[in-house]
């Protein structure tokens, strides 16, 4: 890639913006919406989710990858007292692994199915070994380690706000798109 393309590129923590942001309407569609409650809306529907998971799941990969070459974007800030560093490191490594953790549990899915499973319809997940009681089991792992992040993801959001209000270092502001900061 040329060095003038690589100039015109958003920076990291503008990319990192971005991602956030998209992934938070995803996670509260798949809190709430399970491939069973999509499948009886046809195989467009079920196609569509899974289109999004896939989505969802390069994101979250992109997402470890880039922490994994560079380590977290974000710094605690001055203002916060040292458990407040502490909890604000560990959540959002929590938040990374986590997604990294959901992705492998996804790909142990399809890998353990009796068939084989297409991401969006059109990715091969994994080769199906067809183990029944392997796919039982990571399948209720699967979920539990998905709400298992989403309650992380809140607890992330309630730490920020009460950053915000309660320290008001402009925790919201770091993260919020810009035309949000009028309202913070």
């Amino acid at each position: 890639m040329g060095r003038a393309l690589l100039d015109r590129l958003p920076g990291r923590r503008p990319t990192l913006k971005v991602i956030h942001w998209a992934m938070v309407p995803m996670l509260v569609w798949f809190i709430v919406v399970t491939p069973d409650d999509v499948l009886p809306f046809g195989p467009a529907a079920f196609q569509a989710h899974s289109a999004l998971a896939l989505l969802f799941v390069t994101l979250c990969l992109w997402w470890t990858a880039d922490y994994m070459r560079r380590g977290l974007a974000s710094r605690p800030g001055p203002k916060l007292p040292g458990w407040g560093r502490k909890l604000h490191q560990w959540m959002h490594k929590a938040l990374i692994w986590g997604l990294f953790g959901v992705a492998l549990s996804g790909f142990l899915l399809g890998l353990t199915s009796a068939t084989l499973l297409k991401a969006g319809g059109v990715l091969p997940i994994a080769p199906p070994l067809g183990l029944r009681r392997a796919n039982e089991i990571i399948g209720q792992i699967h979920i539990f380690e998905f709400y298992l992040l989403a309650a992380i993801a809140a607890g992330h959001a309630a730490f920020h706000v009460w950053r915000h209000l309660k320290l008001r270092d402009n925790a919201l502001r770091i993260m919020a798109p810009r035309a949000l900061h009028r309202f913070l």
